[in-house]
């Protein structure tokens, strides 16, 4: 059985990914990708969590998402057909383990909606150390527009929208959950970054081919 290698240390930033056993789609419709992205929010709690329908009464005890401890900060996150992206920073000992720990428990309510047994992501999640500014900012790009990048199309896209954190960043009155300041505080608006990232786009698909690794690329 695989385990995990890395050591996360709170305060620094990673980069999170995973995607389906097999390439296989992990959102069928637009209810899974809601249902994934509400545990997202709801089980970044460093308390004691329940299920998605038990913390729906949690907010008529005075208590929301938004005034909880949190586990991580999601800085960017893009959720697509059979893969997702996230920057996490960790904000507890623990913390980033504990968060993919939590949404990892998806995979029963996927097998259980479509009568399916056994694993759905592809093993353990895999990681990158997030290093240095230059790398999060065109990481930043990367998983915002990740869908653009891997030029989604064909059944897939007729499938299901990927969802991510571009309009956060790009629309002002899109409130989120990301913390983007971290990425947005070393621009002068929100449209230098939008210009930024759309032109660390093209970079990115013109050497998509030439590298496997594409922090082999960020890095540069």
């Amino acid at each position: 059985m695989s385990t995990r290698k890395s050591i996360f240390s709170d305060g620094e930033l990673y980069h999170v990914y995973n995607r389906g056993v097999d390439k296989r789609i992990i959102f069928a419709d637009e209810y899974d990708i809601k249902r994934f992205f509400k545990s997202m929010v709801e089980f970044n709690t460093v308390d004691p969590i329940g299920s998605l329908y038990e913390n729906s009464f949690l907010e008529l005890g005075g208590e929301t998402a938004k005034s909880r401890n949190k586990l991580v900060n999601i800085v960017a996150y893009c959720l697509n057909p059979n893969h997702f992206h996230f920057i996490l920073e960790q904000l507890v000992d623990g913390g980033i383990s504990e968060f993919m720990k939590r949404i990892g428990g998806y995979t029963w309510y996927f097998n259980n909606k479509y009568e399916r047994n056994g694993s759905l992501f592809q093993g353990v999640f895999k990681d990158v150390h997030i290093d240095s500014n230059e790398y999060l900012l065109h990481l930043s790009a990367y998983v915002n527009l990740n869908s653009h990048v891997h030029q989604l199309g064909g059944e897939t896209a007729k499938l299901i929208e990927s969802r991510s954190s571009w309009e956060e960043y790009t629309n002002e009155k899109v409130r989120g959950i990301c913390e983007k300041e971290i990425v947005l505080g070393q621009f002068r608006s929100r449209d230098e970054y939008k210009k930024f990232a759309l032109s660390s786009l093209e970079s990115i698909k013109q050497r998509k081919e030439e590298l496997k690794d594409i922090r082999d690329f960020l890095l540069e």
